[in-house]
């Protein structure tokens, strides 16, 4: 029998040194800004609906795409909740801006679950503290399921 060729070429290293693992390395990213998917969602609707209103729509399919993702994985719909989930968020300057994106994102129920997607969380705040801050993400989040 004879080998089979590789279906696909060989992967580029990527350039930088980004890695979100128990150190968070994001390279040019560190310290950062950066959105939850309820932001990015609203950010988004807002800038489309303004350009709408003055008839310079280019809704192109990686955008209409996008809207789509943002539609079904955003945890947060509204605009007054989103910002409140933000506030609440920005209270802890302890946690990176990617890190708190991603607690606002994926809503995690505890510690441990938060700690094992987000591993950079482990050594910066208490399981107590991070669970007062999961209560209170999720407490708006069943609020506003009940509307």
């Amino acid at each position: 029998m004879s080998a089979l060729a590789p279906t696909s070429r060989k992967r580029e290293k990527p350039s930088g040194d980004e890695e979100a693992t128990s150190e968070l390395k994001l390279g040019e990213f560190q310290n950062v800004p950066s959105l939850t998917l309820s932001e990015a969602r609203v950010l988004i609707n807002a800038v489309m609906e303004h350009r709408r209103a003055q008839m310079k729509v280019d809704e192109t399919e990686v955008l209409m795409k996008t809207q789509d993702y943002l539609d079904v994985f955003a945890r947060f719909k509204g605009k007054q909740t989103v910002e409140a989930v933000e506030r609440v968020l920005a209270t802890h300057q302890e946690l990176e801006y990617f890190e708190r994106s991603q607690l606002g994102s994926l809503c995690c129920e505890s510690p441990e679950e938060a700690k094992t997607l987000i591993p950079s969380l482990a050594n910066k705040i208490s399981d107590g503290d991070l669970q007062e801050l999961l209560d209170e993400i999720m407490k708006m989040r069943l609020e506003e399921w009940g509307k």
